[in-house]
C-alpha cells in the first residue's frame, strides 16, 4: 500500500507527521511493503484556511490512502470524493503509523472528526478542536 504522510522535513520513515494536511510544506509517499520513501513539494500550501484544494495537490501522485495528524472537512470530502482513504495518524512518526498500521490498522477520518481550525504560528500547523 503507497501512503501519503504531510511532513515538514523529510526525515525518511522517522519524518514526524504533519499537524495539519493543507498547510504541510511536503509530502512523503511511502511504500508500506517495502519502507521505500520520495518527497513531492505540497504545490497548494500557500492557502486561505479552508481554501485548499487538496485533491488537485496530490493528484498524479500514485497513492493508496493518505495518514493525516488532522485535516477539515472540507478538505477530507475533496479526498475522498476524488477516491482517496483518509486515515487518522496514531504515532508521532511515519514509522510509527506504519506499525499501527501493520497491527490493528489505522481509523479514517469521519466528517464528524475533522479539525474545526489550526494556528500555524504556534505549533507547527496543529489543529484546534
Amino acid at each position: 500500500m503507497k501512503l501519503c504522510f504531510p511532513v515538514e522535513h523529510d526525515q525518511g520513515l522517522e519524518s514526524a507527521v504533519y499537524g495539519h494536511f493543507g498547510s504541510a510544506p511536503h509530502f512523503l509517499i511511502v511504500d508500506s511493503a517495502t519502507g521505500e520513501t520520495s518527497q513531492v513539494d505540497n504545490s497548494d500550501r500557500a492557502h486561505v484556511h479552508g481554501a485548499c484544494n487538496p485533491a488537485r495537490s496530490v493528484a498524479g501522485l500514485q497513492i493508496d490512502g493518505i495518514v493525516v495528524g488532522g485535516i477539515g472537512r472540507g478538505a477530507l470530502l475533496s479526498l475522498n470524493r476524488a477516491g482517496f482513504r483518509v486515515f487518522q495518524a496514531q504515532g508521532a512518526s511515519v514509522r510509527d503509523n506504519l506499525a499501527v498500521l501493520q497491527g490493528e490498522g489505522l481509523r479514517e477520518f469521519a466528517p464528524g472528526s475533522v479539525c474545526g481550525g489550526h494556528s500555524h504560528a504556534t505549533d507547527g500547523g496543529g489543529c484546534c478542536h
